[in-house]
């Protein structure tokens, strides 16, 4: 796997996803006057940084200078299809709230679902690549029907949830929003994330207490944010961590009560299970200081491993998001709490089982435009050499650096 003849080294492609994914990441949480001094390769970096991390329309608000009139463009662009975008997200999440209300089954709307829901953003500033609900177990079965009364079939399904996707079939636009791009729905029955073997389940606390019949937001700040601090994590741990998340969790915070923060973590116990927040709490306040208070920090440090607590005060965004453009053999291995869990981890990641490597076949299936980087179609013995002696660049990072080096906004 390797870049264009064309292209420079990837060191000087690594060296720019570094310094323009630091420099967006706090022009975003605070605005500088003047424009970075960047090169024509640089000022494109930048547009694939942008599509990778979701910022698109948040730098098309929020920004004070003006970049090149490419750049202007494409954030122009970007925003308006991602108000073309959410206006599609609304108008599905009605559908589905009127249909579960009919059906008398409850369902949850996760992450960004609630959060345009909830006005945390203006219009085309949040993107949406997919909306996620969460159902029980029982109700599955309703909720498969209920989506194909709303036009939708079962694409594919893993361990994490169910794929549904419009049965019209669209030709998606394979770099940054569209409208175009199809809407897919995931349904999740359980809200767990792997750290990195062993699995944290908040699925209990995500639930509402009296969840009727229809589309349900998160119950409280403090229930959104606890499964938005796990979501992070488990995208740090997995080196997949974009910079949205991060600016969903600053502005959800800033709503927050002292009570909130209580309900959060109302005792040591639940604060001791709480040590995988962290590292997404951290890296929030790197960039969004005062969103995350200290206490917060200070009293779940204590209860974080070692080598965890170490990395998450180190770690920038570049380091553990889709601007690391170097696949780890062993990416998040300092998530690990023992010696087992370690050697657990190595021994997935060396010998995967069979389930694993069909849901990562499926997976590439679904984005045909990978293809064009010849990677998951080599064995998996020569991927494991190939991490573990040359840390080769990872296909979805190149795929949006090629796409921004080629594109003509």
């Amino acid at each position: 796997m390797s870049i264009d003849a064309s292209s420079p080294p990837l060191a000087t492609i690594d060296a720019a996803l570094r310094q323009t994914t630091e420099r967006l990441a706090c022009d975003l949480a605070g605005p500088a006057d003047a424009a970075p001094q960047w090169s024509d390769f640089e000022w494109r970096i930048a547009m694939a940084v942008a599509t990778m991390h979701g910022i698109s329309g948040l730098l098309a608000d929020t920004l004070s200078w003006a970049g090149p009139e490419y750049w202007q463009a494409f954030l122009t662009g970007q925003k308006h299809q991602a108000v073309l975008r959410e206006q599609h997200v609304h108008a599905l999440l009605n559908t589905i709230d009127a249909l579960a209300g009919t059906k008398g089954i409850a369902l949850v709307a996760l992450k960004g679902a609630t959060l345009i829901r909830q006005n945390l953003y203006a219009p085309g500033q949040r993107p949406m690549g997919d909306i996620d609900l969460l159902v029980r177990h029982g109700d599955v079965p309703a909720c498969a029907e209920l989506l194909q009364q709303a036009g939708y079939r079962s694409a594919f399904a893993n361990r994490r949830h169910t794929v549904f996707a419009p049965a019209a079939n669209s030709t998606p636009v394979d770099f940054g929003e569209h409208v175009d791009n199809p809407l897919k729905v995931e349904v999740h029955e359980v809200i767990a994330e792997r750290l990195p073997c062993s699995a944290v389940d908040i699925t209990d606390q995500t639930w509402p207490v009296a969840a009727v019949p229809g589309l349900h937001s998160y119950s409280s700040n403090a229930t959104a944010l606890r499964h938005l601090l796990l979501h992070a994590a488990g995208n740090m741990r997995a080196r997949a961590a974009r910079l949205i998340q991060f600016h969903d969790i600053a502005l959800l915070t800033r709503r927050m009560s002292r009570s909130d923060w209580e309900e959060l973590l109302p005792d040591q116990a639940t604060t001791q299970a709480s040590w995988w927040m962290l590292p997404p709490l951290r890296l929030t306040a790197r960039y969004y200081g005062a969103a995350i208070p200290l206490t917060v920090i200070a009293s779940v440090e204590p209860f974080c491993p070692r080598a965890l607590r170490r990395a998450a005060g180190r770690h920038q965004l570049a380091d553990i998001s889709w601007s690391q453009i170097r696949i780890p053999a062993f990416p998040g291995i300092e998530w690990s709490r023992s010696i087992t869990e370690t050697l657990q981890f190595m021994k997935s990641r060396i010998w995967p089982g069979r389930r694993t490597l069909q849901e990562l076949r499926v997976g590439v299936d679904q984005m045909p435009q990978l293809s064009r980087i010849p990677w998951y179609g080599q064995s998996h013995a020569t991927r494991i050499a190939r991490w573990m002696f040359s840390q080769p660049p990872r296909v979805q990072t190149l795929h949006s650096v090629r796409r921004a080096l080629g594109s003509h906004p």
